[in-house]
């Protein structure tokens, strides 16, 4: 349930509140009696940590989207996992049974 944070607009008095988003809102203000207590706005109560997310990780496909730069926190590849850059030299054959001079 989220906290909401009330302040009275005739004597000050301000109390948060835990209320379900479905209940009425207060308009008594338990300090003084009037009905001009009245819900404040405030800021989010959460906060993100970390390196956070990229427009590209959510997306399928491998292509990134244009116009953003990709970060990735992933290590390299090893080296058995890459690929060469040359092919190897193709292995020379001799005819069977000739000499080659």
């Amino acid at each position: 349930m989220p906290i909401y944070a009330y302040r009275c607009e005739e004597c000050g008095f301000a109390k948060d509140v835990l209320q379900k988003i479905s209940d009425p809102q207060l308009t008594e203000c338990p300090a003084c009696g009037k009905s001009t207590f009245k819900k404040q706005l405030t800021a989010a109560g959460f906060q993100l940590k970390g390196t956070g997310w990229y427009v590209t990780d959510f997306r399928g496909g491998n292509a990134p989207a244009t116009g953003v730069a990709a970060k990735t926190d992933a290590p390299a590849a090893p080296a058995s996992d890459a690929k060469p850059a040359t092919p190897a030299p193709a292995a020379t054959t001799t005819p069977s049974g000739g000499d080659t001079k």
